[in-house]
């Protein structure tokens, strides 16, 4: 069955969320499947769609406005019959479309995909968004659904979880040395982190546990991969403490298997409420040791104590412990590498993901308008 599918897009930023999304349009669209994209002109996810050749135009939504609901409403009331289901994916476009769809007669079936795990109010419309004005909601960790369920009350069937799968074919263990003398990176071990510099992805407790590492552990460097709202202070922190030989930033990278294979062991401090953050995944498929914190989703992307280790969030001191753990023992790191090769070969996969969305999106299309 060929479905065609518009996804929705309010966020202008840029992280595992949108990542996400075109990595799943890429896939729907390799199946032969009419994929579609509508978000504001000043997202960034607009541009990198197009780089990919996938099929995208401006719409502005990026608030929760009467000119944004006017847009949404118009656009589906003009392309209702053009599409079986539309997927949305951050806050705004999901209560945009929600309220849009609700005025039209025969809209297409909305699915809501909610890639963090932050708590749902139990506001009685919020309550309708998500078990009367949704076909089907889609989470992207086991942990998000027991939230809804336990949390909200929300009905088990009307909620599947589908984790973000990885291109395994792409995120592969690499030469260490060849991929250092490729991004110039100094050939030495490296501790590394891939993620938006925003302050709940824990970066200042990094830094914090950086500190005393830097002197216990000289030979080693840190790589800061990504960019964001948070690079600025970052790097005056590193200047001003005096970390900057062995610290180094060097902003969004787009091969990013070739930074993950500079680096020998993966750190994610978060505190925030992630989902499976893809950094962790990739990592894992790359062969690399995590600590990371058991927030979110994140326990399914590292198994404490057998591919990584997990410590508290916000817990600078924890964090230190485990990060010098895996960087004074060779031979752990090497295990809990292999280790978190398997893992992510036997659960990262991306058709597991586009298995998981086709059925779901089959099944809210068959739905009587």
């Amino acid at each position: 069955m060929t479905l065609r599918i518009v996804h929705t897009e309010s966020s202008t930023g840029w992280g595992g969320q949108e990542l996400r999304i075109l990595t799943e349009m890429e896939g729907m669209a390799r199946r032969g499947h009419r994929v579609h994209l509508v978000t504001p002109a000043n997202a960034q996810i607009l541009p990198a769609a197009r780089e990919r050749g996938l099929s995208v135009e401006a719409l502005p939504i990026e608030s929760k406005r009467m000119t944004g609901l006017v847009a949404m409403r118009g656009w589906l009331a003009h392309h209702r019959r053009g599409y079986d289901v539309v997927n949305a994916h951050s806050s705004t476009d999901t209560w945009l479309a929600a309220i849009a769809c609700a005025t039209l007669s025969h809209p297409p079936p909305l699915v809501r995909t909610r890639h963090l795990s932050t708590p749902v109010n139990r506001l009685p419309t919020t309550r309708w968004l998500y078990q009367r004005a949704t076909a089907h909601v889609v989470v992207t960790g086991e942990a998000l659904k027991t939230r809804l369920v336990e949390g909200n009350g929300y009905d088990p069937g009307s909620i599947t979880s589908v984790r973000t799968g990885i291109d395994l074919a792409r995120f592969r263990p690499l030469d260490r040395a060849a991929m250092r003398a490729q991004c110039g990176v100094d050939d030495r071990p490296a501790v590394g982190i891939v993620a938006t510099l925003r302050d709940w992805k824990g970066h200042d407790f990094l830094l914090d546990a950086w500190r005393d590492l830097a002197q216990r552990q000289p030979g080693w460097q840190l790589l800061i991969v990504g960019d964001g709202p948070r690079r600025a202070h970052l790097e005056r922190r590193v200047s001003d403490e005096g970390l900057g030989r062995s610290v180094r930033f060097v902003g969004n990278q787009d091969d990013v298997p070739a930074w993950l294979a500079c680096i020998d062991v993966c750190v994610l401090p978060s505190y925030g409420e992630e989902g499976v953050p893809q950094s962790l995944m990739q990592a894992a498929a790359c062969g690399l040791p995590a600590v990371s914190t058991p927030v979110g989703a994140i326990a399914e992307a590292v198994v404490d104590r057998r591919t990584g280790l997990l410590v508290p969030p916000r817990d600078a001191a924890a964090l230190g412990q485990a990060l010098a753990r895996l960087m004074t023992d060779g031979a752990l790191r090497a295990a809990m590498g292999a280790a978190a090769r398997d893992y992510a070969q036997a659960n990262f996969g991306i058709d597991a993901m586009l298995d998981a969305m086709e059925a779901v999106f089959a099944r809210a299309a068959a739905r009587p308008r």
